[in-house]
């Protein structure tokens, strides 16, 4: 005979998760702003800007923050690589690559 579903524990179980979910992407959120210097803003300066932000709907402008965002983490990344993954040799990383062995930038 088949075991009944325990829907109550299914469903504390969701909302355990769902929570966790939500503290974590609070601490991410956090780091950003951090990361990203906001930290110095007021908090009526940084909610401001993210509401200014959000209701931005030229696509242009929003693209362009994208770009940005892009930018700040590659640079980021590579900034805080962990040392066996750091290219210290000046050599591409993968064949193939088109990071320039002299530069390390990719850019002649």
């Amino acid at each position: 005979m088949r075991k009944p579903r325990d829907f109550d524990a299914e469903l504390k179980a969701l909302e355990d998760k769902a929570r966790e979910l939500k503290i974590r992407k609070v601490q991410q959120l956090g780091e950003l702003v951090i990361a990203t210097g906001a930290d110095a803003l007021s908090t009526e300066e940084l909610a401001g800007a993210l509401v200014a932000i959000a209701e931005t709907k030229d696509t242009g402008k929003r693209e362009a923050w994208a770009k940005r965002g892009v930018t700040f983490f590659e640079g980021r990344s590579r900034r805080t690589a962990p040392a066996p993954q750091r290219n210290l040799r000046g050599t591409p990383a993968q064949p193939g690559s088109t990071l320039s062995p002299a530069s390390g930038t990719g850019s002649q």
